[in-house]
């Protein structure tokens, strides 16, 4: 397998965790007691995995130079997997945050290692392919979703269902990981002593991040929340849910796996701004479902709605990473970039599900829904940042090749 595929898998496998996890929501409210008119206090565990990635995220990228790309995308990787059989665990509230903060900092800082590997290894074939790897990752959600939909429907507990998903995914991930390139650990001290220990963003970097933040604030917060949304506000069954989460991940899918050429065709900011049009529009039909009630027009808006966000929203975080990555001058430095973007993105924007959660509690998912919808119009006005995205090859001795 060659470092392009093997890392595409290692997305599949980060994302199939996520999916599942999206998948079974309803299945945890109810496990911890928070089903029906409770549902709204589950945001405050969903906000512990910003927590996590808040904390841990600033160090990732002094893991990354210190370990190598490959065995700290392996270690923080089968992290997460693992994190997601412990949450099937958590009997209370109090215990599932626990679980969730631990959840949060293993996806965060898994998720910036395997972005350093593709930004390298794009770099080396000198075309754009980010947006297909995250593809990739869209893909592992999308068929998590279906297998989560198809579990549900089936009564199939919840436990059951992430206790087969970690497995499959520690396997597969140790099979990918041993396909990327072997990257010799720091060891020479003044090398060492010359990589940021603790890395926050600044400058373009930071402006970047912010992009990212709002693609991914909308990203976590249809994951998250799409099943429970069908749920719960339109009253459909938890197969119905499951199905919403499964659209918005598959358009997703479509949207990062035809992203590439797009963007080599019309270039990152005009990509973005039609994107986000349509992102907007899902939006818009979310929030009209949410006023019209739990009729079946409703449940079907909502759902294409879930379809349109997800395609809004696909190449912008692939797109914001490559921006970081590109205007690094060195192996070294890219790692840290791209965790400054990360924090940005994924520990702010892990908050979303919190913030949907709580603002639900004051007033309903719909108003939720309607702040997402603002936030993904931002995204589209501030497409511009993300002019550098623009591949560049490189010309550095980096070992990326089979």
């Amino acid at each position: 397998m060659s470092p392009r595929w093997s890392v595409a898998t290692i997305f599949a496998v980060h994302g199939s965790i996520s999916g599942s996890l999206a998948a079974r929501m309803p299945w945890i409210a109810d496990h911890v007691g928070l089903a029906g008119g409770g549902v709204g206090k589950l945001g405050y565990a969903l906000v512990m995995p910003s927590v996590g990635a808040i904390l841990t995220m600033p160090f990732a990228g002094r893991v990354v130079h210190r370990l190598g790309g490959r065995r700290a995308t392996l270690l923080l990787l089968t992290g997460w997997a693992l994190a997601l059989t412990l949450i099937s665990f958590m009997p209370t509230l109090p215990t599932l945050a626990v679980a969730m903060f631990l959840a949060g900092a293993f996806a965060g800082t898994a998720d910036m290692a395997m972005n350093a590997e593709g930004i390298a290894v794009e770099r080396q074939l000198g075309r754009s392919i980010m947006s297909s790897l995250h593809g990739g990752w869209s893909i592992g959600g999308f068929l998590a979703g279906g297998v989560g939909w198809l579990l549900a429907h089936n009564d199939v507990s919840g436990r059951a269902n992430f206790i087969g998903a970690t497995l499959v995914a520690i396997v597969v991930a140790v099979w990918a990981c041993s396909y990327l390139p072997s990257q010799t650990p720091v060891e020479d001290e003044e090398e060492d002593d010359g990589a940021p220990r603790f890395a926050l963003p600044k400058g373009p970097i930071l402006i970047i991040g912010l992009v990212g933040f709002a693609a991914i604030f909308a990203e976590a917060a249809s994951a998250d929340w799409s099943a429970v949304y069908l749920v719960n506000r339109l009253g459909a069954g938890d197969a119905t849910g499951a199905v919403a989460y499964a659209c918005f991940a598959g358009a997703m899918t479509l949207g990062r796996l035809t992203g590439d050429a797009v963007v080599r065709r019309w270039g990152p900011v005009p990509t973005v701004r039609v994107a986000g049009v349509l992102g907007v529009l899902g939006g818009v039909l979310i929030v009209i479902a949410g006023v019209a009630g739990d009729s079946l027009g409703a449940k079907i808006a909502a759902i294409g709605g879930f379809a349109l966000v997800g395609i809004g929203i696909a190449v912008v975080v692939p797109l914001a990473f490559a921006a970081a990555g590109h205007s690094a001058e060195s192996t070294a430095t890219r790692a840290h970039a791209i965790a400054g973007v990360a924090t940005v993105s994924y520990g702010a924007g892990l908050a979303a599900p919190g913030i949907v959660g709580g603002i639900a509690n004051l007033t309903s998912l719909t108003v939720s829904f309607a702040v997402v919808t603002v936030l993904i119009l931002v995204m589209t006005l501030a497409a511009p940042a993300l002019r550098s995205a623009d591949i560049v090859p490189s010309r550095e001795p980096e070992s990326v090749a089979a």
